[in-house]
């Protein structure tokens, strides 16, 4: 039986990425506060948050300089916007900053709400910036299958995943899709991964020729595939990706909306992946989550070839009600002198080596073929064979029974494609908290052991 509240939630909202009949039965579960890596839903039960929310939450829950930065500029200046040439100092000062941090020479900063948003700039400026140049027919992106890259229309094209594709027709025409660097799950028998780097270099040469290299814009790849599995390409994979582009004229757009401020132990994902990308996508732990903002970071040469076009048409004609919106971008500002004064992103590396310790040994579970990841992000895959990595149906839906276990057991995960269980803590998790998190994963697991065995889906 659902409660009231429950019952309100079913019938009032729609909730993203959910089975939305099977949905009405089983009811939301409704948190109602939270400290540190915990929260606690509305009958207090404390709950490990091991996703850290949607990627985001990297400073954890009631960080207390954030509420207060939000407080502040609330009652200093709770709106204004920068179209039309206005502006406000937090945007200005963030943007400053942002292009201080950068691992890439960056002219300028876009603002939007959301990394959909920002990817779909992405898009949009590409498009720009070759009618500026006088290439009309150099509009083509090409993303990669599993990628994640946001849900508008644009971005979610640019998405790698049928479930958001199926029924929205999508992809818009002028996006292609190249192998998935999942060496797992996609290289070869008997192909090193040496090997399987240069034939996926090879596979988007093949791409970008079949196509045009005059119709081929850009490609956009994040350092580490987050929704579609946790994908962590192989080490030689991003050079050779971009002597291809390089080759061909290709703009590489960076997606770094769940590596970007500290996940890999580095500012920047682009920067622990040998990734040089000419512009770079941001949102999520910008802010921690605790204001919906995010942003493109520009090169110059895009830049000039915006200007171009203002000069031309007389005004660059995109925009969001939300951009730079001054609360937002005070809250991302306290939340980058955070990382800096609080040495976070040396604190993550730290930590890495008993995160992937403790990742690692989850391999020798019956029921996990591949613990993968990079820095304080992994993904365990569910095997019914972990010799020959034959899968489950699909239709069982072993991760996500796991992920129902450890919701019972305390601690949220999610599953997000096939049957991969992706871990993403808070970056501020204690190492008492990460053994707490594995514990209870681990407890989980064997959970969904015994079920699979009682279905006689296993041999006991």
């Amino acid at each position: 039986m659902l409660t009231n509240l429950q019952t309100r939630d079913v019938e009032t909202l729609i909730h993203p990425y959910t089975n939305l009949a099977a949905f009405r039965e089983a009811g939301p579960l409704i948190l109602d506060h939270g400290k540190g890596v915990w929260v606690h839903d509305v009958e207090g039960k404390p709950y490990l948050e091991g996703m850290a929310g949607l990627w985001c939450t990297a400073l954890g829950y009631g960080n207390e300089e954030l509420v207060e930065a939000a407080a502040t500029q609330m009652r200093k200046l709770p709106f204004t916007h920068i179209f039309g040439g206005k502006s406000h100092d937090p945007a200005i000062e963030l943007a400053e900053k942002l292009k201080e941090m950068a691992p890439i020479p960056v002219s300028k900063v876009f603002f939007t709400s959301s990394g959909s948003e920002a990817n779909d700039t992405q898009m949009k400026l590409v498009w720009y910036m070759n009618n500026a140049l006088g290439r009309p027919k150099k509009k083509k992106i090409i993303a990669r299958m599993r990628g994640y890259h946001g849900v508008t229309i644009a971005s979610a094209s640019l998405t790698g995943l049928p479930g958001n594709h199926n029924d929205f027709d999508l992809p818009i025409a002028g996006v292609r899709h190249t192998t998935c660097p999942h060496y797992y799950r996609q290289a070869e028998e008997g192909e090193t991964e040496e090997a399987f780097a240069t034939r996926l270099a090879a596979d988007l040469e093949a791409l970008i020729l079949a196509e045009g290299p005059e119709t081929v814009a850009a490609f956009i790849a994040e350092p580490v595939m987050g929704a579609g599995g946790v994908i962590v390409p192989p080490k030689t994979y991003y050079p050779k990706i971009q002597e291809v582009l390089a080759k061909y004229d290709v703009f590489f757009i960076g997606d770094e909306v769940i590596t970007g401020f500290g996940r890999l132990g580095t500012a920047f994902g682009s920067e622990a992946m040998e990734m040089k990308p000419h512009s770079i996508s941001i949102a999520k732990a910008l802010s921690s989550a605790y204001q919906p903002i995010g942003g493109v970071m520009i090169p110059e040469d895009m830049y000039q070839a915006m200007l171009d076009e203002s000069r031309k048409l007389g005004s660059f004609g995109h925009g969001y009600t939300y951009s730079g919106h001054p609360v937002a971008a005070a809250v991302a500002l306290k939340t980058l002198e955070i990382y800096e004064r609080e040495s976070i992103f040396e604190r993550v590396r730290a930590k890495i080596p008993q995160f992937v310790a403790r990742r690692a040994a989850l391999e020798d579970h019956p029921l996990v073929g591949e613990a993968r990841g990079a820095g304080l992000v992994a993904a365990i895959e569910i095997v019914a064979d972990k010799k020959t990595k034959h899968q489950f149906d699909p239709k069982l839906g072993l991760a996500a029974k796991c992920v129902a276990f450890a919701q019972a057991e305390g601690l949220i995960v999610r599953n997000v494609f096939g049957d991969a269980v992706t871990i993403c803590p808070p970056l501020v998790i204690s190492p008492a908290e990460i053994d707490e998190l594995f514990d209870r994963l681990t407890r989980a697991l064997d959970k969904t052991l015994d079920w699979a065995v009682s279905q006689k889906l296993l041999a006991a």
